[in-house]
């Protein structure tokens, strides 16, 4: 057994498809699929059930392949220590971001990362809550900046800064006049939400839980610029986070924006890592800079 032949084993699991699986790992589908029987012949057990158009795991692959993951995490981590001891600031962070938050905070503090960590390179990857979590959890990601909710076993989190919500309204609503609005002015509105997966979806529905606010049945937006294109035609009403609405996002082409009144609603943006990283240092710089940016809007 070795780790080649278990890194072979995760992305098979991954894929389910020896072609896909072997195509990641840099090698012909005869030697990805000959490592793996090799594999079972160690263990003396199956670990895939093949079929022309499918792979599944075995219940004993599926555990092997957790524990392979752990493993392979742990062996990068060591990798890490090695490389970053010379320059915990340099090397290759891969951060991801949920898709709310990445497009409107990235273009503040890129820049100011570039200046602040020129020897770190950043690879950014966007994924809505869920699905973060589970990469970071499987070591396909060293750090996941989302909105915090509650803990999560096995990683450590940092507060960042605390993002307002405002209320994004069509132009000529009977709203636009005011300089602030509260939660119940909002009672009756047809409001539009992004669908099922997106954290800000239930943090809207949480500031209008109150309400009588009706949701339209037919209609989940896929993303914060759809949401945002609906308004400004004058189907409904919506909650953006304030960064969503500054720079070329708060253009008069779009809805008319409007803040809360205090106690403003908001949510608290963090970043969480792997307890068990090799990256804390670089994590912590990233971290240092996205907070000071967060703050100082």
């Amino acid at each position: 057994m070795n780790l080649r032949d278990l890194r072979y084993l995760v992305a098979l699991a991954d894929t389910r498809h020896f072609s896909r699986a072997a195509a990641r790992c840099h090698v012909s589908q005869p030697t990805l699929s000959a490592q793996i029987k090799k594999l079972e012949e160690q263990l003396g057990v199956a670990l895939v059930e093949r079929a022309p158009r499918n792979v599944s795991l075995t219940a004993p692959g599926a555990e092997v392949v957790e524990r392979a993951r752990r493993i392979l995490i742990e062996v990068d981590a060591m990798t890490e220590v090695a490389k970053l001891a010379r320059d915990p600031l340099s090397g290759t962070l891969k951060l991801g971001l949920i898709p709310t938050l990445g497009p409107y905070l990235l273009p503040l503090v890129t820049p100011r990362l570039r200046r602040d960590l020129p020897h770190l390179k950043l690879h950014l990857y966007e994924y809505q809550t869920a699905e973060l979590i589970r990469h970071l959890r499987d070591g396909e990601i060293d750090a996941a900046v989302l909105a915090l909710s509650t803990e999560q076993a096995g990683f450590d989190q940092r507060e960042l800064f605390d993002e307002p919500f405002v209320v994004a309204l069509p132009p000529g609503h009977r709203l636009a006049a005011r300089t602030t609005v509260k939660a119940q002015d909002l009672d009756g509105e047809t409001l539009l939400l992004l669908e099922d997966g997106h954290c800000l979806r239930d943090q809207a529905l949480a500031v209008c839980a109150t309400l009588t606010a009706h949701e339209p049945q037919d209609f989940r937006a896929t993303s914060l610029e759809t949401l945002r294109q609906m308004v400004a035609s004058g189907v409904g009403v919506t909650l953006l986070p304030e960064l969503a609405t500054r720079g070329p996002f708060g253009s008069p082409a779009n809805p008319v924006i409007r803040p809360f009144a205090r106690p403003q609603p908001s949510r608290r943006i963090g970043i969480l890592w792997r307890r068990s990283s090799a990256r804390r240092a670089a994590i912590d710089a990233v971290a240092n800079v996205i907070e000071k940016v967060g703050r100082a809007r």
